[in-house]
């Protein structure tokens, strides 16, 4: 969600994909068009996209080759996707780095200006770290999990 946003903010045309219970949710983000990842293949719906955000898996990272028109970029946050596809594709595959202040200035700016807000889903105690670790890996979390630390 937060790839949405920032996307959006800066003019994207916005195709996400998403199982049925979140399209509205992404919508509301600011996602232009929202595939159902159970029924579509987004590689049959999605091509010449000039940048592919893989939040899922390196499958998906290889499958996005497919969608990036040539000088295009994937950016991954999943994992280095493979650099045989990237260059029969003629497009950049690059895995997200570390983040530093100044990259994350532009994202600051864009929530003082209502643009931009992360949805937290649960917030657990450090207690329930293994329960929120599981339900994370499971995938199907709409926002953030917190963990709360008592003083």
């Amino acid at each position: 969600s937060p790839a949405v946003q920032i996307a959006k903010a800066r003019g994207g045309h916005i195709i996400a994909t998403a199982s049925p219970r979140n399209h509205d949710f992404l919508r509301k983000l600011g996602a232009d068009e929202v595939i159902d990842y159970n029924t579509t293949k987004f590689e049959d719906k999605v091509k010449d996209a000039d940048v592919v955000v893989n939040t899922v898996d390196l499958d998906t990272g290889t499958r996005s080759t497919k969608v990036v028109k040539p000088g295009g970029i994937i950016v991954s946050v999943v994992g280095p996707t493979p650099a045989e596809p990237c260059a029969a594709a003629k497009i950049r595959c690059e895995q997200t780095g570390r983040v530093t202040g100044e990259l994350l200035r532009p994202v600051v700016d864009l929530a003082n200006e209502g643009k931009f807000a992360i949805s937290i889903e649960q917030q657990l105690t450090l207690a329930d770290a293994a329960r929120a670790w599981e339900s994370n890996r499971a995938g199907h979390t709409r926002g953030k999990i917190v963990l709360t630390v008592a003083p």
